[in-house]
């Protein structure tokens, strides 16, 4: 089976100190993954702000060039996809984003957004069918056209509009979904709700998500496969288990250390060892390959 994304050594550099400075910093640094090559699955970046998640994610969706590498979809590229390539493009990869609030003009009604993603990428015209697809794909993440006809982006809760804006990019049926920190802006009772949505969209509707976070729980819960990314580099990749049961890298380690357990309640120990930060901070900045690794993981090694 090919793969539905590949991503072949890509990177990205922004300028520093202005256009003329000559200076830049690199963003993301030759990195390489692919999607859906074994079926539907949830591909998990993770890293902290300023890993380069976010910037990865938007060349991904187009809305970014690499300066390096090249991004394909179903085989072809869309690096540097226009016109018709684009809008074909755009229908079958959907971006979810991390504020919802944000994601919906607060003075327009929030079915207007679902319609017009209806009649851009279905071409649908008449009122019956729009409206048709808009319930239809309400109805995948438990919500009702009947319930959010009408309705102002403040008239619903965070969760629910999250839910708008997934069935909103459902509407094409897509075969990826791009989801960016989706549940960093709702409340703790409704993460596992969100969570949960995704792995029913891959398991029922073979939707491959690449899920996007500096979460460590949920990406236990959810993913299928992950990398770690530090600084623009990725320094561990593989099956999810494998890498964050016993994470190698010193920076993928200092992540779950950095994670409360319920072990520590009461002990006031709050801050992760000393000497992960310190093997973490060291590693910056230093030339490396992965490294494959007998259970499937690869891990960025150094000299």
């Amino acid at each position: 089976m090919s793969a539905l994304l590949e991503v072949r050594g890509v990177s990205k550099e922004f300028p520093v100190g202005g256009v003329l400075s000559g200076k830049t910093i690199k963003a993301v640094n030759e990195t390489s993954f692919t999607i859906g090559e074994n079926g539907p699955e949830i591909f998990t970046i993770i890293g902290e702000s300023g890993s380069g998640k976010t910037t990865l994610a938007r060349m991904i969706l187009g809305l970014e060039h690499p300066s390096a590498g090249e991004i394909s979809f179903e085989g072809k590229p869309v690096t540097h996809a226009s016109g018709q390539e684009r809008l074909a493009f755009m229908a079958k990869v959907q971006p979810v984003f991390q504020n919802p609030f944000e994601a919906f003009n607060p003075l327009k009604r929030v079915d207007r957004y679902l319609a017009s993603t209806a009649k851009r990428f279905l071409k649908l015209r008449g009122k019956v069918e729009i409206d048709a697809a808009m319930d239809g794909a309400l109805q995948k993440v438990g919500l009702s056209l009947t319930e959010v006809r009408g309705r102002f982006p403040h008239e619903l809760s965070g969760g629910q509009l999250q839910r708008v804006a997934i069935a909103r990019a459902l509407i094409p049926n897509p075969p990826l979904l791009i989801a960016d920190e989706p549940v960093s802006m709702v409340d703790a009772s409704l993460r596992m709700a969100i969570v949960n949505l995704l792995r029913q969209l891959r398991d029922e509707m073979g939707v491959s998500v690449i899920y996007i976070t500096h979460d460590l729980a949920t990406a236990y819960y959810i993913s299928d496969r992950l990398i770690i990314m530090q600084r623009g580099n990725v320094v561990e990749m593989g099956p999810a288990r494998a890498v964050l049961d016993a994470p190698e890298h010193p920076y993928s380690r200092l992540l779950k250390a950095s994670v409360l357990s319920d072990a520590d309640a009461g002990h006031g120990r709050l801050q992760p060892a000393a000497d992960l930060l310190l093997l973490s901070d060291r590693t910056i900045g230093q030339m490396g390959r992965l490294v494959d690794r007998p259970d499937g993981r690869k891990v960025l090694q150094y000299g």
